[in-house]
């Protein structure tokens, strides 16, 4: 079964210094979205869109669009602050984008049916998009479910810390069975010298983890219901925090309000693959030397 690849790329990139997603970390200058492609394309996917900033359209056409667009179709969307569901205005002065949320509602109008969404500068490994193709096609039997079944691809959460600053992660619960019942947005965690890991509590003292959680590293997939369902959440978000000029409208945060409100279930599925990421410039060296592993073991060729 066939779906679409929604990558997110509109985010700043504050941490890491520049353009993060026009980083080469292959042998042969590839970049990791090119590798999420590649491994996308194998699993069914035949069409990428991409979510991005007017402002760095044509940076991003010139250095990962012409890239991909020489195994798939490629379509572009573009995140605005100012893209706002009725009758809620657009914050003044506001530039900061509204989130991961936001991002997916800004491709919608592009999709075909069930989607994978993915963040351009995560490398999530071929098993991932192995197990959503499985997923859809599953959920695409006739006998289909009566809600909506989504997906998430989960990580644990000491394989996607950094050890050059703090990091945000979905953190999910799971029942018995490893189906999700709701997601923690943890802000600043940080790896800890006992190998396990730390955030900050918002009234003082710390949330202890042990490095085993299952996080959310923006790895899903969802059937066609999903962008109906978002914008709904998306108003209500608007109708408390529509005026500010940082609050973000999580992705994560709205799945697992789609979760506990009833309207979804949502399958955890596991990787076998490594992840990685370059949250900031000093996780680009760890980056490439991960991928070499992979082209020696044969996962890869020298050059896609």
């Amino acid at each position: 079964m066939s779906f679409d690849l929604v990558v997110l790329a509109a985010g700043m990139g504050s941490r890491f210094g520049g353009l993060k997603q026009v980083e080469p970390v292959g042998p042969g200058g590839e970049l990791i979205i090119e590798y999420s492609a590649y491994d996308a394309l194998k699993a069914g996917s035949n069409r990428v869109v991409f979510v991005i900033r007017r402002d760095i359209e044509q940076a991003f056409r010139a250095a990962i669009g012409r890239r991909i667009e020489a195994r798939m179709d490629v379509a572009y969307a573009f995140q605005e602050t100012t893209d706002l569901p009725e009758p809620h205005p657009p914050a003044p002065g506001r530039t900061k984008p509204w989130g991961t949320g936001q991002a997916v509602l800004a491709a919608a109008p592009l999709l075909r049916g069930a989607f994978a969404v993915i963040n351009a500068d995560d490398f999530y490994g071929a098993a991932a998009y192995r197990v959503l193709a499985g997923h859809f096609r599953v959920m695409g039997l006739p006998a289909g479910p009566a809600k909506p079944i989504y997906a998430l691809v989960g990580y644990p959460l000491r394989q996607t810390l950094s050890d050059h600053g703090t990091v945000n992660r979905g953190v999910c619960r799971t029942d018995s069975a490893g189906r999700l019942s709701g997601i923690d947005e943890v802000l600043k965690i940080e790896r800890t010298s006992d190998g396990r890991a730390r955030a900050p509590l918002p009234w003082g003292g710390w949330r202890e983890l042990t490095g085993d959680e299952p996080v959310s590293m923006t790895c899903f997939g969802f059937s066609p219901e999903f962008p109906g369902q978002l914008r709904g959440r998306f108003g209500e978000f608007l109708d408390r925090y529509g005026q500010s000029q940082t609050a973000e409208f999580y992705l994560p945060v709205a799945v697992g309000d789609l979760l506990q409100a009833g309207y979804a279930d949502v399958r955890v599925l596991r990787s076998e693959d490594e992840w990685f990421g370059m949250t900031y410039r000093e996780d680009v060296p760890s980056a490439r030397a991960a991928l070499r592993r992979l082209i020696d073991r044969g996962v890869y060729p020298e050059r896609l």
